[in-house]
């Protein structure tokens, strides 16, 4: 196919479309690369410190909000999402609601979505290519500066909820999300239109507080932030606010009004594996850093090391009902090699004796 006229370009735009679709991916949109009103948003929440210890998202310069600069020669972006709910939400309240369960992220239960999905847009890329020879491209998983939100809500995917995930009117907000980078002059499509309305309802859910206004999240307080993206302590104060999240948090998304619309995944690598969706604290928390890499092989989780993890679960099991069991297991780590370590046992144990 010539793309060198409206009416092929609108084609091969179906077509890619019907492609994605056939690959596995619930929806595909097309956008242009103007991201000006994202690019200011960027500004002021780094302005504001929001990205707390995460100095990537102030590293790239303009290349974040600017297409070209990362990719040279982008005219457009192929957007797509891929949903992976893989239970009910009141599977997941059922957990959050034993203090002795453990709770993680449903985004990583089973494997993880970067190599998924990066697969998936190869062979997407491969189809196009196949139909029109050489063109300039490139895919992204969450693994370069992208705004991948703004620039779904650009192609019409969603729209950026007051939590600052996209929402989807006919799917909710579990999904993931990639990107085509490319200098095929496709068609866009329209931009998706806001409709939380008056809804706080994530706001006011949000265990930590740290959506500190609609459509802002600081995320040094984030859940997510804290179990995942932070290496060293915790801060004591948000300790007890974080309960048994022990990598991530849902519930801004649990509580989102529109999630009630979202489809349980059909992707069998989305499934949980190893029973990360019914694990006990006290069970994860004697994994051995083996049992640990075997457990997570595969896993997003793995990439906060065992350390991490139990220094999340140390919290965890600080906030948890005084137990016997719980300050057994705390003791045989009173003196792990970790510093990070020994100071969250340390204040996990004192909260648990100090309880009656």
């Amino acid at each position: 196919m010539a793309v060198n006229n409206p009416e092929n370009l609108a084609n091969l735009a179906a077509q890619i479309k019907q492609w994605g679709q056939d690959l596995g991916f619930q929806q595909v949109g097309i956008t242009d690369t103007d991201l000006s009103q994202a690019e200011t948003h960027l500004g002021n929440w780094l302005a504001n410190d929001f990205h707390g210890t995460m100095d990537y998202m102030q590293r790239h310069g303009h290349k974040r909000s600017r297409p070209a600069l990362l990719h040279p020669g982008t005219r457009r972006v192929i957007s797509v999402r891929m949903d992976y709910l893989p239970e009910s939400g009141n599977e997941m309240n059922k957990v959050l609601e034993k203090p002795l369960s453990a709770y993680i992220s449903r985004y990583a239960l089973g494997r993880d979505y970067h190599k998924l999905m990066r697969n998936r847009l190869q062979k997407l890329a491969d189809l196009i290519h196949a139909e029109i020879g050489d063109f300039g491209y490139r895919a992204f998983v969450d693994s370069a500066p992208v705004l991948e939100k703004a620039l779904a809500e650009k192609a019409g995917l969603g729209w950026i909820g007051k939590h600052s995930n996209l929402i989807n009117r006919k799917a909710g907000s579990w999904f993931f999300l990639g990107e085509i980078y490319t200098d095929l002059p496709l068609p866009i499509d329209d931009p998706a239109t806001a409709h939380c309305g008056a809804c706080r309802a994530c706001l006011d859910i949000c265990p930590t507080q740290a959506i500190v206004a609609p459509y802002q999240v600081d995320a040094r307080r984030c859940v997510s932030y804290l179990t995942i993206e932070l290496h060293g302590p915790i801060p004591e104060p948000l300790r007890p606010l974080i309960g048994n999240r022990i990598y991530g948090c849902d519930d801004c998304q649990l509580i989102c009004p529109w999630n009630r619309f979202a489809k349980l995944t059909d992707e069998k690598d989305f499934k949980p594996r190893h029973r990360l969706n019914s694990q006990e604290l006290l069970e994860v928390f004697a994994w051995t850093e083996q049992e640990f890499l075997t457990k997570t092989e595969g896993s997003a989780i793995r990439r906060i090391g065992h350390e991490r993890w139990l220094r999340n679960i140390a919290v965890a099991l600080g906030n948890a009902p005084k137990f016997e069991a719980i300050i057994e297991a705390l003791k045989t780590k009173h003196s792990h090699p970790s510093e990070l370590v020994r100071e969250h046992v340390h204040w996990a144990l004192e909260r648990q004796l100090e309880k009656t």
